[in-house]
């Protein structure tokens, strides 16, 4: 009867560690950590959730972007958007055609939006229009 009792278990717990280890390889979160990791473009989102924030990694900076709900002609929509980053120092090397490439993939999730950049990037992209 221990025996049984035992095996069970164990298979039970064999059970936990796969489904644990799929659900970490599958969480976005972690996705977002190792594209940071190697400098690559990982854009995590909640698109249902128009109140969480959503997280941007480029070329090693992480950017975080926060989203506004408005009206269009036919519909309720995100219309505003303000992104910032969560580290100045890390913005070293980057340049206008980073941030123009950023704009363009929140565009690309969010057509009908607004997107306007949080200090220090505003007063970059605002000398790039007086030039």
């Amino acid at each position: 009867m221990i025996v049984i009792i035992l095996r069970l278990l164990l298979i039970v717990f064999i059970f936990f560690l796969l489904y644990s280890g799929i659900k970490y390889f599958l969480n976005p979160k972690r996705k977002l950590e190792l594209a940071h990791e190697k400098k690559q473009f990982y854009f995590l989102d909640d698109k249902e959730n128009v109140r969480k924030n959503f997280l941007i990694t480029y070329k090693g900076a992480l950017f975080e972007g926060e989203k506004y709900l408005g009206t269009t002609t036919n519909a309720f929509e995100v219309v505003s958007i303000f992104i910032w980053s969560k580290s100045t120092s890390a913005l070293q090397g980057l340049t206008l055609e980073d941030f123009d490439y950023i704009q363009e993939q929140v565009k690309l999730r969010y057509p009908h939006s607004k997107v306007d950049w949080k200090s220090p990037i505003k007063e970059l992209i605002l000398k790039r229009r007086e030039n």
